[in-house]
Formats: C-alpha cells, structure tokens, sequence
C-alpha cells in the first residue's frame, strides 16, 4: 500500500504568502481566534456525529483542508489515528501549533498548504474535512475531486458550509466594493445547499447525512465514497 503522505511538503516559508488568499486570513487569525462558536449547540451535534464515524473505523487517517485554528482537529484527534491539517493562512497555522503543543505530532500535524499543493495518496484517507471552507474556493468542484481522491472506499467526506445563495444573498451585491477594500477573501462562492450536494453527487459521493439547524446556518454533510 502507498504511504499515505508520501512526500515531505515544502517548507512553511516557501508557502507563507504562495495563495492569494493567504494576506487576508493572515490578518483575520487573531481574531478569528478569539471569536465564539456561532451556534455551540450546533457545533456540538457536528463534533459528536464527526466523532461516531471515527470510531466506527479505528485506526482513521484524517485531512483537514482550511483547518483554521485547528480547533476541530484538536478535538477529534483522540479519535482517530493520525490528523493531518492545512491551510493557506500561515498566521492561522501558528495558532493551531501553539494549541496543539501538548499532542505528538505524529498524530496531529498542522502545515501551511492549499488542499492543491497537498501530497496525499491516492485511496488512503478514512476522513476529509473542510469545514466553512467550500465557499471561499476558486476551485471548489477540484476540492472535491481531490477528496473523492484521496478517500479509501466507504471512507467520508464532511464538510460543513454557509451556501450563501440561500443565508446570505445580499453579500453578492456588497462582495465587489468589500473585496476592493480587503474586508472579503478574495474568493466567495454563491451557491445553494441543492446545488452543493448535486457537486458532491457529480463527485461519485452518495449523500448519507444532513444537518442544517435553521435557514441561515451552514449545511454539515457527510458524503461517502461508495464501498
């Protein structure tokens, strides 16, 4: 069987300022960091339901792209065998490492990447994530390729994802003058929930769980390779 992660990645430096939108989310980490969960409750049920599936396949191999801060992987990281966790920010990066000094990175690993510039073998992965992520991709449908990709048979997808065309419609009349002035990444996707799971289904993946609290929250799927 092919390594998982079959190539030293790049150093931090060589990556730091690579993506366009890597400027942004350097000065949003700090307070992106220190900003509550939206909704815990919500979160909650996602962080349960994420971990049942781990435990449900021990030994788990893990990605996370656009890990942030790397909350969701320092919770979920008891669970599986190894996380490995990216993203283009390397101010949101430094975070998450600091917050994970505690854990051997064997077992959770957090490096500046885009999910494009990710060495991962093909069929390899028990878990892909990318948590309020899909929307802020140029490349969202190649994000989802790769993650069909990287997956083993039966292994999951679980994204979690504003789709603004239904919670936040107004933004696309503001997104232009917004992204001008540096308040918006550079990429913001408007999409509905039908329209994401038609992806994921394009993708190969049969569409298992769905869990939206109310019409202005992000949709949490989990979307499987099929076995």
């Amino acid at each position: 069987m092919p390594a998982a992660f079959p190539s030293r990645p790049p150093s931090d430096a060589s990556r730091a300022s690579a993506h366009p939108a890597a400027g942004f989310w350097d000065r949003m980490a700090a307070r992106y960091a220190a900003r509550p969960v939206e909704d815990p409750a919500a979160y909650a049920m996602k962080l349960d339901m994420m971990s049942d599936l781990l435990r449900d396949r021990p030994g788990s191999q893990v990605v996370e792209i656009g890990c942030g801060t790397g909350s969701t992987a320092l919770t979920l990281a008891p669970h599986a065998d190894r996380i490995r966790a990216a993203d283009v920010s390397a101010a949101m990066i430094e975070i998450a490492r600091d917050k994970a000094r505690d854990i051997d990175p064997e077992k959770l690993s957090f490096e500046v990447a885009a999910f494009e510039d990710l060495a991962v073998a093909e069929g390899s992965q028990d878990m892909v994530m990318a948590h309020s992520l899909l929307h802020l991709l140029e490349r969202r449908d190649a994000a989802i390729a790769a993650a069909h990709r990287w997956l083993r048979p039966g292994g999951v997808f679980v994204s979690s994802t504003p789709c603004l065309s239904e919670v936040a419609p107004w933004l696309r009349l503001v997104a232009p003058l917004a992204r001008a002035a540096g308040l918006f990444p550079p990429a913001l996707g408007f999409f509905t929930e039908a329209e994401l799971v038609g992806a994921l289904k394009a993708h190969g993946f049969e569409i298992e769980r769905r869990f939206r609290p109310d019409t202005r929250a992000a949709t949490f799927l989990v979307a499987r390779k099929p076995a």
